[in-house]
């Protein structure tokens, strides 16, 4: 096994593009699914972004003489006027302008939660052009956070070229490093589609007024009975240093998303340095695709109570050291509860995962928990620890296994598989036994029905320069993950390799993202401490 202390995370500064693609512990929410996923149609990778028109002028230079209408003059920080976004917002374009930056000051509301069956409350829209850049203030910064509430929109459709870039007011000031993490609340966006954590006593999972409230806010409420449901786009983002601690076991992520419905729309988005978890997932319908998440402390994808969908082209790398415990690189959960429905059930395809923690507290890569119908093809999982850390058992084990056949009347698709994934680990399982079984035995049971994985693989084999795919990856054969779309669906795509990317030429990941010791991705959009130019 590779020394990972000195596995360079400094990646190719011309690399190039593939073609498609919780917290844990007393607070980890429980997760079953919805009945069928429901998927938009595939969006064709994209050719290279136009220049927007008017072209955009360098941030670098003099401060904006005002602010657009709907925003409050706040000030100069540095060479750019600061623009406050009001605390509630109804109807809101944020233009991209020279000299111009906007600031969120505490809690951030995009409309008023219109409930579950989508009568109550007031609909709100925030539009944000290309190239826009977005801070959170420091004089409350535990308490800065933007919600899109249940019935509104976010429209954030940026540019491989202009990305939007949400960060922290240390970083304007130049005051943030690459360590810097947790400086403010993140991104939280509330839907209508179906949950199983209902906080109502006799109400069942995916019904209209099946609901709960996103931890760490007190009332940004999610759920209901609208698996369809769009809370708008998010592409080409940035999210930098976000992630607080608002209690133990309560934190804000880097994008939280509760009861968010597969009409929405998650592509190219990167996750820098959050405190908590990257994306932290709670049920509802929608998928992602083209994800990059660098220098997470906790979780780099975490998924909970029901949620169903997709994740396809997805790049993880973790801090260099990393000593937090209970940190996976995707965690599954259900909270004890795991025969609630919806249950969980995604699919996972064409993934690279570099995990770094050697703390005990995280045994292992992977953490796929009970009432998790999970399936991940085409990966590549590179760490010093275990690969899995899963519940398992010949028995139900009070409804916690993973390992049980489909049974419809409890919405279960069907035990957790592997097919294509190369794992270089220190060993397959990070426990000892469970329900009676040796959970090892158990795991590999799983693997043998899934078809070309490999668990005994090592770190030079599975990448190279950091992240790209190395020979022994490469020989892997790849499974076909548009099988595993449901009917009349089609967001999976086939590919011919495993991992995120297929090599140096697959650049979807290039230009967008932002650079850092985490992982150099040659990106024009710069150091994760610094901005755009162009």
């Amino acid at each position: 096994m590779a020394d990972f202390k000195r596995l360079s995370l400094v990646l190719l500064t011309s690399c190039a593009a593939a073609s498609l693609a919780a917290c844990d512990g007393a607070s980890s929410v429980a997760s079953p699914g919805e009945g069928v996923i429901v998927v938009p149609a595939p969006t064709p990778a994209p050719a290279p972004a136009p220049t927007p028109t008017p072209t955009p002028t360098s941030t670098a230079g003099t401060p904006a003489a005002s602010c657009p209408t709907g925003t409050t003059d706040v000030g100069i920080i540095g060479n750019l006027r600061s623009c406050r976004i009001p605390s509630l917002v109804t109807n809101l374009t944020l233009p991209r302008r020279a000299g111009t930056a906007y600031e969120i000051n505490g809690r951030v509301d995009v409309g008023v939660d219109r409930g579950g069956a989508g009568t109550a409350g007031t609909a709100g829209n925030l539009t944000i052009e290309p190239g826009v850049l977005i801070y959170a203030n420091t004089t409350n910064a535990e308490n800065d956070f933007l919600s899109i509430n249940r019935g509104s929109t976010i429209i954030a459709e940026g540019l491989a070229n202009a990305p939007i870039i949400f960060t922290a007011e240390q970083n304007l000031r130049g005051t943030a490093t690459d360590e810097s993490q947790g400086l403010w609340g993140g991104i939280i966006i509330a839907g209508r589609a179906p949950i199983s954590n209902c906080n109502l006593s006799g109400v069942g999972g995916g019904a209209v007024n099946c609901e709960n409230t996103v931890e760490g806010t007190g009332n940004v409420i999610y759920g209901g009975a609208t698996s369809g449901d769009s809370s708008g786009v998010m592409r080409y983002v940035q999210v930098r240093y976000s992630g607080t601690v608002i209690s133990p076991n309560n934190e804000l992520q880097g994008i939280t998303t509760g009861g968010v419905g597969s009409g929405t729309r998650f592509e190219y988005l990167q996750i820098h340095n959050s405190s908590d978890d990257g994306i932290e997932i709670f049920g509802g319908t929608h998928n992602l695709r083209y994800f990059v998440g660098t220098g997470i402390d906790d979780d780099t994808l975490d998924t909970d109570v029901g949620w169903k969908g997709f994740i396809q082209f997805a790049i993880g790398i973790q801090k260099p050291v990393n000593n937090q415990s209970d940190n996976f690189m995707m965690e599954i959960d259900s909270n004890n509860n795991e025969d609630a429905v919806p249950r969980q059930n995604g699919r996972i395809a064409n993934f690279t995962f570099i995990h770094t923690s050697t703390n005990s507290g995280t045994p292992a890569a992977l953490r796929p928990r009970g009432g998790a119908d999970f399936t991940f093809v085409n990966g590549i999982v590179v760490t010093q620890q275990a690969c899995l850390n899963v519940i398992a058992g010949t028995t139900d084990n009070g409804g916690k296994s993973t390992i049980r056949p489909a049974n419809p009347a409890i919405d279960e698709a069907g035990p957790l598989r592997f097919n294509s994934v190369y794992f270089a680990c220190s060993a397959l399982s990070a426990e000892t036994a469970q329900g009676g079984v040796t959970v090892t035995n158990a795991e590999q049971a799983e693997l043998v029905a899934g078809n070309n994985n490999v668990t005994n693989g090592t770190a030079a084999g599975a990448v190279t320069g950091g992240y790209l795919p190395a020979a022994a990856a490469l020989a892997v054969p790849a499974f076909n993950a548009a099988t595993l779309n449901p009917a009349g669906s089609a967001f999976l795509v086939q590919t011919s390799y495993i991992g995120a990317v297929s090599g140096p030429n697959d650049t979807w990941y290039q230009g967008w993202t932002c650079n850092s010791n985490r992982a150099n991705f040659g990106s024009t959009s710069g150091a994760c401490t610094g901005f755009p130019t162009t």
